[in-house]
């Protein structure tokens, strides 16, 4: 029917949400070391880090993307964005049976 879905890793991005993951003095840590690593103010990183795949995705032909490839936002050491994928480890078969019972049930 022309409808396509992929799967797409925006990478680390700080938020409320991360915070909850570890206690609040290893972010307290954390925070410097991902700015040095970054090499960029933290909001500049989570807005461009972010956006990468997305955007990327957005500009390809989805007929030719591989539906069994994660696609993930990367940052290179010097702060270039670019988008990795990755295979996901899915079992073929049971990805099939899973697709045919959602068909059965869009049909009832």
């Amino acid at each position: 029917q022309g409808l396509y879905s992929s799967v797409v890793c925006p990478g680390l991005v700080m938020s409320n949400m991360t915070y909850r993951i570890l206690p609040v003095f290893l972010w307290k840590l954390l925070m410097p070391i991902m700015w040095l690593v970054s090499g960029c103010p933290a909001w500049f990183w989570a807005v461009t880090h972010l956006t990468a795949s997305d955007v990327w995705l957005f500009k390809q032909k989805p007929e030719y993307l591989d539906s069994l490839v994660k696609y993930h936002s990367c940052t290179s050491g010097l702060g270039k964005c670019y988008v990795e994928p990755r295979k996901m480890d899915v079992d073929e078969d049971t990805a099939e049976k899973f697709y045919q019972k959602l068909l059965e049930l869009e049909e009832q």
